[in-house]
């Protein structure tokens, strides 16, 4: 990541994600995700076990992503473009967000419609005595991660893909309850959070297009801020729309490679709006609009490399502009 001003360039081996599955029977299955970021940080992204009663129903139960939005389900490097995760899906949707729970899912055939629906536990707002959630990155601080996480709310999450239309997906999530914390004695030290999500992807030979909005309300904002001396805002919301086009068929037909050109424009606010006399911090209403190429040397296999206009509402704000260049891999 190289910015477009006096500070540094970095250069880090971002993710190293390993999974392991074991199936102990036909119907019992486990996996899990063990994450290695900037090299010396670990992580266990996933650990479930699933049970198969058939492809329509499955019970799951462990530590499990959170079914919202497109880029927290599938986020490995060659499935989105550009070297860096959407803004929107860092600030909005807090990528890559899990949490212990249990649940269902399914895929229905006959109606191409694909399901799923957990009871999670909730971000974490209070703990040890100081409020985590705060205006800059909305609810990214409180995310529990499966690690001694507490709970005193259970949340409901769901979602819906439906798929009966050649080459296009749409995705539509819900997740609602309530923020929790580690003294349940302290009024107003949690607060509600209602997120809708949207998502839509279509494919057209060699065109892809891609769409997200994300819309979060969270309730008791006023007093939870009063209490903790916080700027949360009251509602967060972004969306981003992006464009694909793969050039090599034009070069080499029968290339088991792919070279795409694409832009993406979004918006994110995790202060669209405020409770109380919180004043709107405009340098929270953020524009990245992202340009440049995604080459799949093999599949599974990509290099990267695009340049980000990234501005604010703030006048005089002094976001810098980035280069960014990687290569990812899956298999």
């Amino acid at each position: 990541n190289e910015p477009d001003g006096p500070g540094p360039g970095n250069l880090d081996v971002h993710r190293l994600v390993l999974l392991f599955g074991y199936r102990f029977s036909d119907k019992v299955s486990f996996l899990t995700e063990i994450e290695l970021e900037h090299v010396k940080e670990v992580y266990v992204e996933q650990a479930f076990l699933n049970y198969s009663f058939s492809t329509a129903f499955n019970l799951r139960g462990g530590l499990m992503l959170v079914p919202m939005g497109y880029v927290n389900e599938y986020h490995e490097p060659p499935v989105f473009y550009g070297v860096e995760r959407p803004g929107l899906d860092k600030y909005v949707v807090p990528t890559t967000w899990r949490e212990l729970g249990i649940g269902a899912t399914g895929n229905l055939e006959n109606l191409s419609l694909r399901y799923q629906a957990y009871i999670f536990n909730g971000f974490i707002s209070y703990k040890e005595g100081e409020g985590t959630l705060r205006g800059v990155d909305g609810l990214r601080k409180g995310r529990q991660k499966g690690a001694e996480s507490v709970i005193q709310s259970p949340n409901l999450s769901v979602k819906l893909d439906y798929y009966g239309i050649l080459g296009l997906k749409i995705g539509v999530a819900g997740y609602f309850g309530e923020t929790q914390t580690d003294d349940t004695s302290v009024e107003h030290s949690t607060v509600g959070v209602s997120m809708i999500g949207l998502n839509a992807t279509y494919l057209y030979r060699d065109l892809t297009l891609r769409g997200q909005y994300i819309f979060t309300s969270l309730s008791g904002t006023e007093e939870y801020n009063d209490l903790t001396g916080s700027d949360l805002g009251s509602k967060i919301d972004g969306y981003y729309l992006e464009a694909a086009y793969n050039f090599l068929p034009l070069i080499a037909k029968n290339s088991q490679k792919t070279l795409s050109v694409f832009g993406r424009y979004e918006m994110y606010n995790t202060h669209a709006d405020t409770a109380g006399a919180l004043a709107v911090n405009q340098a929270y209403d953020r524009t990245d609009i992202t340009v440049g190429f995604d080459f799949k040397i093999a599949p599974g296999v990509v290099v990267k490399a695009d340049y980000q206009w990234l501005t604010d509402a703030k006048e005089g704000s002094d976001r810098d502009n980035l280069f960014n260049a990687g290569v990812g891999f899956m298999f």
